[in-house]
């Protein structure tokens, strides 16, 4: 039997109709790409639709509630790589 993991990061890419057409499903093919190679815990799942077409493309990322709209691949590998680094807080 299997082991049923829970990753620390899940993002959920829209790729239907309008998200897919103005670049989701590129930036879920990227965001697979370097969630693979990062050795972080991550888990990007592709959505048909998340219902919020005029703002197209969006993603959400997850525990953290955070959710990019009419974004760029860039700005959500800035966001994984800010949530994915050491807190640095309290360290001299």
């Amino acid at each position: 039997m299997s082991k049923f993991t829970i990753p620390q990061i899940v993002v959920y890419v829209c790729t239907g109709s309008k998200c897919g057409k103005r670049g989701g499903k590129d930036a879920y093919k990227m965001i697979r790409s370097y969630t693979k190679y990062s050795g972080q815990d991550i888990e990007v799942i592709e959505t048909e639709c998340t219902d919020r077409c005029k703002f197209a493309p969006v993603c959400s990322i997850q525990p953290a509630n955070i959710w990019l709209k009419e974004y760029r691949e860039r700005d959500v590998l800035k966001v994984l790589q800010q949530l994915t680094q050491p807190d640095e807080q309290g360290e001299d």
